[in-house]
């Protein structure tokens, strides 16, 4: 019963391990920060998407009043305007734009200047998620290292419980396993100097005679917390 309890036990500290590595926790956290950044890198590319748009739309309005100032020029320039009143108002005309292309170009460096820096923010953004996802990576590759340590103890473990249980009476079986259910998995505990090794209570005088006189077959029990008690020469008996 003890060699069941032993590998049971450390089965069960293997499972907590498995479950617990540090990794496991930064893996977790990493990927919730990945999360958040390809949210973020969502809306930036969005920011930089629409910044896009409106560069080529104030980049096609720049040439589009260049190209009519051109062509206003030639015009005058051919002498194809001789009305002094057409050539006056024509010299209106390209003043205004002058002023026209002034304002579109100024609002073109603010848009160049904006887009410029919503690139930036995107790739520092891209930046940090491929940092998030290379570290994930390195994570991963020891929690798998580890796992497979683990998961290559625990097959061991589970080969050698067959044998060791094999000849155990089913209803002490079945009380171990019920035990262990309810007392965190340690069900089963030698008696050693007088005191159980599970709740690590003494026993009184009246209750060690009693497991003294108590056949060699027969199941024993902690008064106090329950668990089997398994006798042998350090039990003090």
């Amino acid at each position: 019963m003890l060699d069941v309890q032993e590998l049971d036990s450390r089965t069960q500290q293997l499972q907590h391990q498995r479950r617990s590595l540090p990794e496991l926790a930064e893996i977790a956290e990493l990927e919730r920060t990945r999360a958040a950044l390809v949210d973020d890198a969502r809306d930036a590319k969005i920011v930089v998407d629409d910044l896009t748009v409106e560069q080529e739309k104030v980049d096609a309005d720049v040439e589009t009043v260049k190209a009519r100032r051109t062509r206003d020029r030639e015009r005058m320039d051919a002498g194809l305007i001789s009305n002094p009143k057409d050539l006056e108002r024509m010299t209106g005309e390209l003043e205004s734009l002058e002023r026209r292309i002034r304002t579109l170009e100024d609002e073109e460096l603010e848009v160049m200047e904006r887009l410029e820096a919503a690139q930036g923010m995107l790739s520092s953004i891209n930046d940090r998620i491929g940092a998030a996802e290379s570290r994930i990576a390195e994570l991963a590759a020891v929690r798998d290292a580890r796992f497979a340590e683990i998961d290559a103890e625990l097959a061991d473990l589970a080969t050698r419980r067959g044998p060791a249980a094999e000849g155990l009476p089913a209803d002490l079986v079945a009380l171990y396993d019920k035990l262990r259910e309810t007392k965190g998995g340690l069900a089963a505990s030698h008696l050693t100097q007088r005191r159980c090794g599970g709740c690590q209570l003494g026993i009184d005088a009246a209750e060690l005679a009693a497991i003294k006189a108590a056949p060699a077959d027969e199941v024993v029990r902690c008064e106090e917390c329950s668990r089997i008690l398994v006798r042998t020469a350090e039990s003090g008996l």
